[in-house]
């Protein structure tokens, strides 16, 4: 029996148990989870605690979830007069500007999503996932008018673009961390359809309005791209149909964790982001102080390159497949985040020989746009500075 085999008979042995072992699981998946049978779906909503370790509550749970973000769907995506509880009442008024006007928020929310909409549509351009249809779309929204679609509320006859900055706690905050951008956007599916990137929009939309002390900063598309990724990808036919509810409570769960990373006014506590910048510069300090001196030396310090490497989960310096495997480790480490902090450091390890030969302006372009690498021996390194 080959190797891959062994390991992908190991971890099924630890799912079939009626009571999964979280340490086992977390201590494998480490490792690197067997790209098959749907295998880093299910382990991803397990270490992420979407599902709890009792097999026997899956199906309340996913069936209770799975409800909760229909009734999202037909609370908030769903224009004012066009959902059930709209038909009941006459009141509301697309013309009202009250506090308490469903119409208002349904224009103020469009400021939100045109964002939303620009950066979904440019999600993971070296693959063409994104822009094929799902076999699943909304039915709720592609069974009735165009309206219910969440792009057409933004369109460029509707909308004209703003720029937004990041400050602090607010609606809408932009971070200029996107490095990978599609030479033409997205473009929509046809009526009764919808593309990937699509029911990508919903979900982030949602997010930002179930979460409006943090709402939506642009580069959370790129942490949502992966996830979204792996269970639309799931060969088992009921989870797939269902990805993109599972993916709203995974993505969720995971911006539970590091929200501190999207707001400027936790920036200096120590989860935020200038902390693990500076847990990152006393680990390579530790590890290899001659690259750390040089770098001190240049005076280029890890926001020049790192803040886009930690805030995105190193999603966009490797290639998607690369990216999930990181992944992998990073949410079977009970630390989680430091192991995150680990692999960025071998980054910079792995290219000392030339960080040492160059002057600034190199090194500055060297980090910010990180070479090829296998990413077996990014990870083998980062091991090694346990």
């Amino acid at each position: 029996m080959s190797l891959y085999k062994i390991r992908v008979a190991g971890l099924e042995d630890i799912l079939q148990q009626d009571v999964i072992d979280l340490k086992s699981l977390r201590d494998f998946c480490f490792y690197g989870i067997p790209d098959c049978n749907g295998l880093r779906s299910l382990c991803w909503k397990l270490m992420l605690g979407y599902l709890g370790p009792k097999k026997d509550t899956w199906s309340a749970t996913l069936t209770k979830k799975r409800e909760l973000y229909k009734q999202f769907i037909e609370e908030m995506v769903i224009p004012p007069g066009d959902g059930e509880q709209g038909r009941s009442s006459c009141v509301d008024h697309p013309l009202s500007d009250g506090p308490e006007s469903n119409w208002n928020t349904f224009f103020k929310d469009n400021e939100v999503l045109l964002q939303i909409d620009k950066d979904v549509r440019r999600l993971c351009p070296d693959i063409s996932f994104f822009q094929q249809a799902t076999d699943f779309p909304c039915e709720s929204v592609v069974s009735h008018n165009r309206e219910r679609k969440l792009h057409i509320r933004v369109a460029p006859t509707t909308l004209s673009s703003a720029n937004v900055e990041r400050k602090g706690l607010g609606v809408t905050k932009q971070i200029n961390l996107i490095t990978k951008r599609a030479t033409e956007s997205y473009e929509a599916m046809d009526e009764g359809l919808e593309a990937h990137w699509e029911v990508v929009e919903r979900i982030l939309f949602l997010y930002a309005k179930l979460n409006p002390g943090q709402g939506y900063v642009q580069g959370m598309n790129e942490i949502i791209g992966p996830i979204y990724y792996v269970m639309a990808s799931d060969p088992n036919l009921e989870y797939r149909k269902h990805a993109e509810a599972d993916c709203f409570f995974c993505f969720t769960a995971l911006m539970g964790e590091i929200r501190d990373f999207f707001i400027k006014t936790l920036d200096e506590s120590e989860d935020g982001i200038k902390g693990m910048m500076a847990k990152l510069s006393n680990l390579l300090k530790e590890k290899d102080s001659e690259v750390w001196t040089k770098l001190r030396d240049q005076e280029l310090y890890p926001q020049y390159y790192s803040f886009r490497w930690l805030t995105l989960l190193l999603s966009q310096e490797f290639p998607l497949p690369d990216v999930l495997r990181i992944w992998d480790s990073v949410f079977a480490d009970e630390k989680r985040y430091n192991f995150l902090v680990k692999v960025c450091c071998a980054m910079i390890v792995l290219l000392r020989e030339q960080i040492l030969e160059n002057d600034f302006a190199s090194n500055v372009k060297l980090l910010q746009n990180f070479p090829p690498m296998d990413i077996k021996v990014v990870l083998k390194k980062a091991t090694s500075l346990e």
